[in-house]
């Protein structure tokens, strides 16, 4: 088969098979990834026992980065502190890249918790997850969010409620914004552009795949890949009356850039994405 034909297949939800040369690369990867966790975990707790806002997160999504083949570049400059970074969303290397590049905290799909390591150790960063199950309630999911706010002085959300192919930007949903109602002070908003660029789609986990399948399909991955980051213009907040207004401007910004980086329109996304709603837990659990 084909990259692209286990491309697709992967999205269809079937396993993709791996060769025994795969298999030794996720192997070294692996082995890679417990280094830096035995050197970089006892430091940040070690750290978190007299003070907030641990580097050693950042340093080790950093390292994560590259051991997963990652090669990150970032174009602009973003903000260090009291930020809402808003992205679009293509894989779970989007947050080892950005908390490697920024140190911020995230937003993310329940489904993120589940995968090997990653999962854990995006929590370590006080990834809020948000569950399709509507296990946990908006109250909860935006007191979270402030404290990963004060905690790592900047937040990241992916707004678009999944991940998508690179290719396409599906519409913003706003719950996760009730935190800028009414914004924090001093507090702005930056997008952000995540672009894999010609492996954006072989990258992307999207359709029915998987997170076990789509780590082995990326950790088996033969070289490197180049991820650009590129942070635009931050905006106040203030300046947008309401979470509606202010998803609207910063999906406006990103699709206009995110245009101008493909070279051309973007696509419409070719899997059907659930709607994501949330509800008090209370409800939740009638």
């Amino acid at each position: 088969m084909t990259d692209w034909e286990l491309r697709q297949a992967a999205a269809r939800g079937e396993t993709t098979p791996v060769s025994p040369v795969g298999w030794l690369r996720i192997v070294a990867r692996a082995l890679a990834l417990i280094a830096l966790i035995v050197v970089f975990v006892p430091l940040h707790y070690l750290y978190r026992t007299v003070s907030y806002g641990s580097p050693f997160p950042m340093l080790f999504l950093r390292y994560a980065a590259r051991v997963c083949g990652a090669r990150v570049t970032v174009h602009g400059t973003h903000l260090k502190r009291d930020v809402f970074f808003v992205a679009n969303h293509v894989s779970w290397v989007d947050i080892l890249a950005l908390a490697g590049a920024s140190g911020t905290a995230f937003v993310a799909k329940a489904e993120l918790a589940e995968a090997p390591v990653v999962g854990w150790l995006a929590s370590l960063n006080r990834t809020v997850f948000v569950k399709r199950e509507h296990r946990m309630g908006v109250a909860e999911q935006i007191n979270a969010l402030k404290e990963a706010l004060v905690d790592n002085w900047s937040v990241t959300v992916f707004p678009e409620g999944t991940t998508t192919d690179g290719k396409s930007l599906l519409p913003f949903k706003t719950s996760m914004l009730s935190v800028l109602e009414p914004p924090p002070p001093g507090v702005l908003v930056q997008p952000v552009i995540v672009d894999y660029g010609p492996v954006a789609e072989w990258i992307g986990w999207i359709g029915e795949e998987g997170g076990l399948n789509n780590a082995k399909r990326v950790l088996s991955r033969k070289g490197t890949f180049k991820v650009a980051l590129h942070y635009l213009e931050p905006f106040s907040p203030e300046d947008f009356k309401g979470r509606k207004a202010i998803s609207q401007e910063s999906r406006r910004r990103i699709e206009e850039a995110l245009v101008e980086i493909l070279g051309r329109p973007l696509r419409p996304f070719a899997h059907t994405v659930p709607p994501v709603r949330y509800q008090a837990k209370t409800e939740a659990a009638d």
